[in-house]
């Protein structure tokens, strides 16, 4: 805050420099954190703790798991092979389309799915109360997700809008009459 001549606050926006530095700050604690996140899971690697979440959460194609976890799709195919030979997924013949193939979540894959989900939820917590502020910490935490699913949703209509381009109806049109 800056205090003007007529005694009024106003808000200023941090330095250029000052942001940076906190940008590149949290980007060595955010891999720091990701690799306490890896360790504290006896049994899946935090790849096989995302293919459950997201397949726990509706997600039952590979892939459209790939797309929303910013995957390859060698890495899902791997992963996925993975977990179904472990017996914490399985694969099931689409019901209207017999070409397609779900993924479902066994009971084995819910289990070990929630049990890291604590155990990783129970870590950050110590590290959040480690801070100044844990709820606050917590709570942009949590708003961080957020924006990660809305970036990541729009990362993938862009690779989709231009992946396969649509003509306009008016170039439609063009078209056609270019061809008769």
């Amino acid at each position: 805050m800056v205090e003007l001549s007529d005694g009024a606050a106003v808000a200023t926006p941090r330095s250029t420099n000052a942001a940076a530095a906190d940008a590149r700050a949290a980007v060595h604690a955010l891999t720091r954190a990701s690799r306490i996140l890896e360790r504290s899971l006896p049994q899946l690697s935090l790849a096989d703790f995302r293919v459950l979440s997201a397949v726990a959460e509706g997600e039952a194609r590979a892939s459209r798991l790939a797309q929303r976890l910013a995957l390859g799709k060698p890495a899902i195919s791997s992963t996925v092979e993975s977990l179904v030979r472990r017996g914490m997924l399985r694969r099931e013949a689409h019901g209207s389309d017999q070409r397609a193939i779900d993924l479902v979540l066994t009971e084995e894959g819910e289990s070990a799915r929630a049990d890291a989900e604590s155990a990783l939820a129970a870590v950050v917590v110590e590290l959040a109360s480690g801070t100044d502020d844990p709820d606050a910490t917590l709570a942009a935490l949590a708003n961080l997700g957020s924006a990660i699913e809305m970036r990541q949703a729009s990362v993938a209509a862009g690779y989709r809008a231009t992946a396969v381009p649509s003509p306009s109806p008016d170039a439609r049109v063009a078209q056609e009459a270019g061809r008769r």
